[in-house]
């Protein structure tokens, strides 16, 4: 059941930065791309590819994200943290993967933090059959 009333302040705060940080990522892809990757690696067309890529999914994310959030769609905005939240999980399990242990932590707790958030916005644990149904 989605609760009453506006999102409580702490789940909006940790979308706005969350948006915040998505946003700033898309950004990075686009102008600066050699970020990246590690300082030896070769920046090619293919990186150019990929990180238009990134740019494009990061900034469709980060839009959402604040459209949701003022627009006051629970449900929605709870089902779009869940995505955001797993492909986080997935970018630290990349992150350890590759030897990029100074940003794991971080983009971990960023996920997990995006689903706590919204099993509270929509009333149940993702994982639970009522958090999607009617």
């Amino acid at each position: 059941m989605v609760q009453s009333g506006a999102v409580p302040r702490w789940i909006s705060l940790a979308v706005t930065f969350g948006a915040l940080l998505t946003a700033m990522g898309a950004v990075i892809a686009l102008v600066q791309p050699a970020m990246l990757v590690s300082p030896h690696d070769e920046i090619n067309g293919a990186v150019h590819i990929y990180a238009g890529y990134l740019f494009a999914r990061n900034t469709a994310l980060a839009i959402l994200l604040v459209v949701l959030l003022i627009a006051g769609a629970k449900r929605a905005l709870g089902n779009l943290m869940v995505l955001v939240g797993f492909v986080q999980l997935l970018d630290a399990c990349m992150d350890v993967a590759e030897g990029r242990w100074i940003i794991a932590p971080g983009v971990l707790v960023f996920g997990v933090l995006f689903l706590i958030a919204a099993a509270r916005l929509c009333g149940f644990p993702f994982w639970r059959r009522e958090a999607w149904g009617q």
